[in-house]
């Protein structure tokens, strides 16, 4: 008997490519040895149902979406006491945690990634009673993502991000916060603040010698507001680039830090609405997720012979 495959789909995501090529995905599967069952999503949060229902029966779990989708994929794991592996076929605009981890964009390629890749024991965040694969943000364009138009990001990608967020330059408000890791306590008005476990974010690339995703650390960026307009391209580049020699940014590593306001603070998770809050204490949970992922990736290898699936 074959190995049990259960495939989710959210047949909406990006340009809806899926659809279209569901078919040699799952032969491919099929052709590999899985027993396969497949489910399309007509609702969101509709995946952490599923797997609390069906996930320990399977042995691998393949979601197909944008970000959002793996974050309902990655939320539904984490309740469960067994967790199977993960494969992930990127359908969505930015699909930032495929990058990362060198998951090809091409549905097929990245399918043929999860029959024959590397499995990687994966750092997840915890975000309050909430999980995120690869961002925690709030401030400065951190809507952007839920709010741009859809026809927007399928017309332009990346750029209708970008340019949705220049129009917002003016209305930029400051959060006073109080941000409390390692023993040590900052307080200051922030424009813009980012917990993440990636070397991609909103599509733009970051240092990957710098940041590995199973180190049991987060990386931590905080802005406070530039003197001028004109800074504020530089600092973002200077961001992505990760260098803070800035008196605007405070950057650091760790493992748990808690940020607190007097006023509600709206945040997104992996480019969702994750809500406003006074508080949220934000924390790493080490090698969360089993993923299967592309052989180019910088983070050391995790070697799994057991779930090594070949065509």
């Amino acid at each position: 008997m074959g190995k049990k495959l259960l495939f989710l789909i959210n047949p909406n995501a990006g340009k809806s490519e899926i659809k279209t090529r569901a078919l040699d995905v799952i032969d491919l599967f099929v052709r590999s040895g899985f027993e396969i069952s497949v489910h399309t999503t007509q609702r969101r949060m509709e995946i952490p149902e599923i797997l609390k229902e069906q996930g320990e029966d399977c042995d691998l779990i393949v979601t197909s979406g944008g970000d959002g989708t793996l974050n309902e994929t990655v939320t539904g794991l984490m309740a469960l006491p067994q967790k199977p592996l993960l494969g992930y076929i990127p359908a969505g605009t930015v699909n930032d945690f495929a990058t990362s981890l060198h998951i090809p964009k091409n549905i097929l390629q990245a399918a043929h990634v999860i029959v024959s890749g590397q499995p990687f024991d994966c750092d997840i965040g915890a975000f309050e009673d909430r999980y995120f694969t690869y961002i925690a943000a709030f401030g400065a364009f951190t809507d952007v993502s839920y709010q741009t138009p859809q026809q927007s990001k399928l017309l332009l990608g990346r750029a209708a991000y970008i340019l949705e967020g220049i129009k917002r330059l003016p209305s930029i408000k400051d959060y006073h916060l109080i941000v409390r890791h390692d023993g040590k306590t900052v307080e200051d008005d922030f424009i813009f603040g980012m917990v993440t476990n990636s070397t991609s974010v909103g599509g733009f690339k970051i240092h990957e010698q710098l940041v590995k995703m199973n180190d049991g650390l987060l990386e931590v960026v905080l802005i406070r507001r530039p003197e001028s307009a004109i800074e504020a391209p530089q600092l973002l580049n200077a961001v992505l680039r990760q260098e803070y020699s800035s008196e605007s940014v405070y950057a650091f590593r760790t493992s748990e830090l808690e940020i607190t306001s007097e006023e509600e603070v709206p945040w997104t998770l992996d480019g969702e609405f994750g809500g406003m809050r006074h508080r949220a204490h934000i924390r790493n949970v080490p090698r969360a997720i089993r993923i299967l992922r592309g052989s180019d990736s910088d983070s050391r290898p995790v070697e799994f012979p057991s779930y090594s699936f070949k065509v």
